[in-house]
């Protein structure tokens, strides 16, 4: 078992609820319970040593593995090439007839053989709260449990699989034949007074296959994609449907915390809440494609937020929450974490949740008026909520922040947190036209010709032909690729085409794009970055409707070899093209789905 693999090295399973990462040599490393944001039962990711893991492969160090998904899928397959045999590990967390209730969690492994014979090795050794919490383990006949105050987890066997204790872990074995299959099913549930799950069976675990496998079918179904990238596109929807948590509808940014954007580096965050911007911005590439009911579970999820303005900040909206909406993430480092290849330090929670960040106004306006019936912002009591917020906003626009990028290195009156500012008014004023809503649209027009001029006056620098960062400043960010999306400026507008020239510039690179120049960004943090493959999206976008349409093409085509192994995407790419970040990022396949949507419909405007 290597002690670090590639990031990217890893497929995704979950329930709706929490998730976790596969290797491709069958280790499951990053796995927490009961939610997304819930400490680590395994997170050897980040420590080999004390971070515990789930490892299950062929015992045959020379064995030559695979991985990949069933088509349109969640289900993750593994295959293990020996010279004795061919043998596969076929991961998945039930759905569908076979899903789990909320209180438990189940993660299904199933062992069979293809070809010859394989024997295959299981050591399961969970390390709770992070690996801070020590564990009880009972076994009898062939049932493990492990017990901590707050959660208890069960591993049962079908098949030829005989567990053994092994420290506070267990390990097991089981010499397969062609045809032959058996399976090793976790069962983690909540609560320490919990029962014994039924005994597994053969039977049991074909039907939760069979009912996952016709779940994400039926899911996929739904899009109505049918462009030249609809592998891709529909590996990303399964991907962000995997990260959204099914009783709020609320998506995390990513499933991990504490993966770094540089090796040995320190940008290391917790990514495993919801941001405001970044499920905002997904609501009309999940319309486009047809998913209307996450959409719209994501917008009540947005409308009670600005129902019940609970923020740390007292701003009636912050910048990120927990899936329940709790405004409080507390951030901490891990101090007995060594961290990936020794990132240092490890956080979890995130102290950034307490920044200003005034984009948010205008993300969460452009969410809520891409519904497909306008009348869901809940009637007229939603409607004097959503009003309210940007009565705020007109006498609160003006104001310096930390930005989109979460810098650390102080507030600046930034550039893109004034178009977004801008969208909120445009956006407000046309929903008070199209639903005859009473509304102060004097007040908004003025705050957003006024966002408009300063934008125009002090966001673009006349040396450097380009909208910049932050007001009066001449640093370029990555960030405004969004201007023509949001229709602040045509896409052929001459001050947007220069802007595109001087990010191809300067902040291009064989068509991946960094977000800013971290030297000249004055951002608080020590060290360099890879390549933001949410800005390489954007940058691709842009291409397509500024008619540059050949090189969009050639950036969307690159970037797509960027992906891992089975399409899956880090918020980095690292000099070498490496995944580096947090795995995987939301946001990123959010902008793959949207500059292959642009990309088609310019396309096939040009074949027209």
């Amino acid at each position: 078992m290597r002690r670090y693999p590639p990031i990217g090295d890893h497929g995704l399973i979950g329930d709706l609820r929490t998730a976790a990462l596969v290797s491709s040599d069958g280790v499951l490393d990053w796995f927490c319970a009961p939610r997304f944001e819930s400490p680590s039962l395994f997170a050897s990711l980040l420590d080999h040593d004390r971070g515990g893991c789930f490892a299950l492969g062929a015992d045959d160090p020379e064995a030559v593995t695979r991985q990949l998904y069933l088509a349109d899928t969640a289900i993750l397959v593994t295959r293990f090439m020996t010279e004795e045999g061919v043998g596969e590990v076929i991961d998945f967390m039930p759905l569908g007839e076979a899903e789990a209730p909320g209180d438990r969690h189940l993660i299904i492994r199933i062992i069979r053989v293809t070809r010859g014979t394989v024997r295959f090795l299981l050591d399961c050794r969970p390390a709770f709260d992070y690996g801070r919490e020590e564990h009880g383990l009972a076994l009898a006949e062939d049932t493990a449990r492990f017990t901590t105050p707050d959660l208890i987890a069960f591993l049962q066997t079908v098949g030829p699989v005989r567990l053994a204790a092994d420290g506070a872990g267990v390990r097991g074995e089981a010499v397969l034949r062609a045809g032959d299959t058996a399976a090793a099913v976790l069962t983690v549930c909540n609560g320490p007074g919990a029962a014994v799950p039924d005994r597994p069976t053969e039977a049991g675990v074909r039907r939760a296959f069979r009912g996952t496998y016709g779940y994400w079918h039926r899911w996929v179904r739904r899009s109505r994609y049918r462009g030249r990238w609809q592998q891709m596109v529909n590996r990303s929807a399964i991907t962000l449907k995997l990260m959204t948590y099914a009783p709020t509808g609320a998506p995390v940014a990513a499933v991990t915390a504490g993966l770094p954007e540089r090796v040995g580096g320190e940008r290391n965050w917790d990514y495993r809440y919801t941001w405001v911007r970044d499920a905002s911005l997904s609501v009309k590439a999940l319309v486009d494609l047809g998913l209307e009911e996450e959409a719209a579970a994501f917008r009540r999820w947005l409308g009670a937020r600005v129902q019940h303005g609970r923020t740390v900040t007292g701003e009636p909206l912050q910048i990120m929450y927990r899936v329940d909406g709790d405004p409080h993430l507390e951030e901490e480092i891990l101090d007995h974490f060594e961290g990936y290849r020794g990132s240092f330090p490890v956080r979890v929670g995130n102290g950034a949740a307490g920044q200003l960040q005034l984009d948010i106004y205008g993300e969460a306006v452009y969410a809520l008026s891409h519904a497909t019936d306008p009348a869901q912002l809940a009637g007229y009591d939603g409607w004097l909520n959503f009003s309210r917020l940007l009565d705020w906003l007109a006498g609160h626009w003006d104001r310096p922040d930390e930005g989109i990028w979460e810098t650390r290195g102080g507030r600046r009156h930034f550039t893109y947190s004034r178009l977004m500012c801008w969208t909120a008014f445009d956006r407000g004023i046309r929903l008070a036209g199209e639903l005859a809503r009473p509304a102060d649209v004097a007040t908004w027009t003025a705050a957003r010709d006024a966002v408009f001029q300063q934008i125009i006056d002090r966001g673009y620098s006349t040396a450097r032909q380009a909208f910049v960062q932050y007001l009066d400043g001449d640093v370029l960010d990555a960030s405004l690729l969004l201007m023509p999306t949001v229709g602040f400026l045509s896409p052929k507008d001459r001050r947007w085409l220069s802007t595109l020239d001087a990010i191809e510039s300067e902040l291009v690179s064989d068509s991946l794009v960094h977000r800013y120049d971290p030297a000249l960004s004055a951002d608080g943090l020590v060290g360099d970055e890879g390549t933001f493959s949410l800005c390489t999206f954007l940058y691709v976008s842009a291409l397509a409707r500024a008619g540059r349409l050949d090189m969009a093409r050639y950036a969307f085509d690159k970037m797509l070899t960027y992906a891992n192994h089975v399409g899956l995407f880090a918020e980095e790419i690292g000099p070498t093209g490496e995944q580096l970040g947090n795995f995987p990022q939301a946001f990123t396949h959010l902008a793959l789905i949207t500059a292959a949507m642009a990309l088609d419909e310019q396309l096939d405007r040009a074949e027209r």
